[in-house]
């Protein structure tokens, strides 16, 4: 399986929460907001149970985050390029 830095998600979950409490939104809705103004991102799949879930996750669209919003989010998510060597870093846990 892929490693997971849990320290980094969460520092990504900061900035978003931090977000959206600043707008009145769900984080959710920041984190949806957010991929569907990426130019790469064509569209956003979402699994819902309930439809209040389905209500926030629509709430997401509409509105637009800002430049600033959206670098700071780019830059706390930035990933290093790990393939193919990925698998070196943890060589010497082993």
């Amino acid at each position: 399986y892929w490693p997971v830095n849990m320290e980094k998600a969460f520092e990504i979950l900061d900035v978003i929460t931090e977000i959206a409490a600043s707008r009145h939104k769900t984080i959710a809705q920041v984190a949806i907001n957010w991929l569907l103004n990426k130019p790469a991102v064509t569209s956003v799949i979402i699994g819902v149970r309930k439809p209040s879930q389905l209500t926030d996750n629509i709430g997401a669209g509409g509105w637009n985050l800002s430049l600033e919003e959206m670098q700071k989010l780019d830059t706390v998510s930035a990933q290093l390029a790990l393939y193919p060597a990925w698998h070196q870093m943890y060589a010497d846990e082993r």
